[in-house]
């Protein structure tokens, strides 16, 4: 597994993400205020630029006629058609056996930021 440099600590704000290629993939490095996650730029659905889309929250499970929002920053939902992926597993959440994104690991090494591929 090589480690690639991708930023500086501070660089990448929270709620934002860095889109870069690494190795000839379409990486997105997104900031959620406390982990840094790396994750494919590509939504298996049609392909869209998965990680131009927004990170946000979602509903949970819970009783008839109730809503509660929760896993704020963690959600990101595809800019083309709405389909939304956890950002730390790479889950679909509405079929997350049969739909995944890549996710990468991701460390911090002297105020650097590496994704390991």
């Amino acid at each position: 597994m090589i480690k690639h440099e991708v930023a500086e600590v501070g660089e990448i704000e929270k709620g934002s993400c860095k889109i870069m290629k690494i190795e000839g993939r379409s990486i997105g490095i997104y900031f959620d205020g406390e982990n840094y996650h790396a994750i494919r730029n590509v939504c298996p659905h049609e392909q869209a630029e998965l990680c131009k889309g927004k990170f946000t929250g979602t509903t949970l499970t819970s009783k008839p006629h109730e809503y509660i929002y929760g896993m704020e920053g963690e959600i990101l939902v595809c800019p083309w058609h709405g389909w939304e992926f956890d950002v730390k597993t790479g889950k679909s959440l509405a079929d997350p056996d049969r739909y995944r994104v890549k996710i990468y690991d991701v460390s911090v090494e002297d105020n650097r930021i590496l994704v390991h591929i």
